[in-house]
């Protein structure tokens, strides 16, 4: 089976005097999560809509599987799902009305139109809220029923435009739920983003734009042990209350460089080394038997290399 893959070769947008997008050069490949950040006005939305064909580029390429979006705009977008912005959803229609508008829309064969809308919803839990008035829905239930129209076609690429944001925190945790479990579908999954929070939890890569440019793509703990000035940060849950033998214990691991405890049940680790560092030091957690329930990259660290990549840009 063909890996998904979306490229832009030498891809520029310009609106009169303003350069959106400068010959971007991105190509992403595989089934993966890949966070897309920058500052406000850097070419996310920008870069997401010419990909979607909302708008075309002023030159180079889009390509999704190897089709020219702007050449054949049908083909290329088959196997794509995508939530730009924030689409409205007629108040008056239920949740199976307006997929099924949609699945029309999108030229899902009739005999297959309520099955995929059944699984599309099932995916992001509301099938209890099918044939209920979608006025009547909070933010985020409107945001879990667009993510569906983004899946009713099965594509192996899904693109999102923050999806999160303007949600209220129950409705953000819904919403990466429902991404995190699209990682085990085998999608692509290019994710636009501000919460730098979101994309540590849910991303394996990162892509970062400013000013229309692309500054870095790869890894995400590639990106944090490169480009934070303060260190490689380790996020640790603990099942129970950090005591002082357990913080001393710890500190003393090799490749621990310093810890803080950062809640009753938390603490912050700052490795030396990369990724093999950190296979070290959790397999030691572990062995120590001080009850940890996660082990992530921190926020902290995207945050960092964010700041210091996004500033050297200016």
């Amino acid at each position: 089976m063909t890996p998904p893959v979306i490229e832009a070769i030498d891809l520029s947008k310009t609106y009169d005097s303003f350069k959106a997008l400068s010959s971007l050069n991105l190509k992403i490949e595989g089934s993966k999560c890949v966070g897309f950040l920058g500052p406000n006005g850097s070419g996310k939305t920008t870069t997401l809509k010419i990909f979607t064909a909302l708008i075309s580029a002023t030159t180079g390429k889009a390509m999704i599987n190897g089709v020219d979006v702007s050449r054949n705009k049908k083909q290329a977008l088959a196997s794509c799902g995508a939530l730009i912005e924030t689409p409205e959803i007629y108040p008056s229609f239920t949740p199976r009305e307006a997929l099924m508008m949609i699945a029309e829309i999108r030229g899902i064969p009739k005999e297959d139109r309520n099955k995929r809308i059944e699984e599309a919803v099932f995916q992001v839990r509301m099938e209890d809220w099918m044939n209920k008035r979608v006025g009547k829905f909070s933010k985020g239930m409107k945001q879990r029923i667009n993510i569906a129209a983004a899946l009713l076609s099965d594509p192996s690429i899904v693109l999102l435009d923050e999806p999160s944001t303007g949600l209220d925190p129950k409705g953000m945790n819904e919403v990466r739920e429902i991404v995190r479990s699209l990682k085990d579908k085998n999608k692509l999954i290019f994710m636009s983003s501000h919460l730098l929070g979101e994309v540590t939890d849910i991303c394996e890569e990162v892509a970062l734009i400013d000013h229309g440019k692309l500054l870095v793509y790869d890894k995400l703990e590639n990106v944090t042990s490169k480009f934070s000035n303060l260190g490689h940060f380790i996020d640790v849950g603990l099942s129970r209350n950090v005591d002082d033998d357990v913080n001393t214990r710890i500190s003393t691991l090799d490749g621990v460089d310093c810890v803080e405890k950062s809640g009753p049940r938390s603490l912050k680790l700052k490795l030396k080394g990369g990724v093999d560092a950190q296979e070290k030091v959790l397999n030691e957690l572990v062995s120590m038997k001080c009850g940890v329930i996660s082990f992530k990259e921190s926020s902290f660290a995207l945050e960092e290399a964010y700041l210091s990549l996004v500033k050297d840009a200016l």
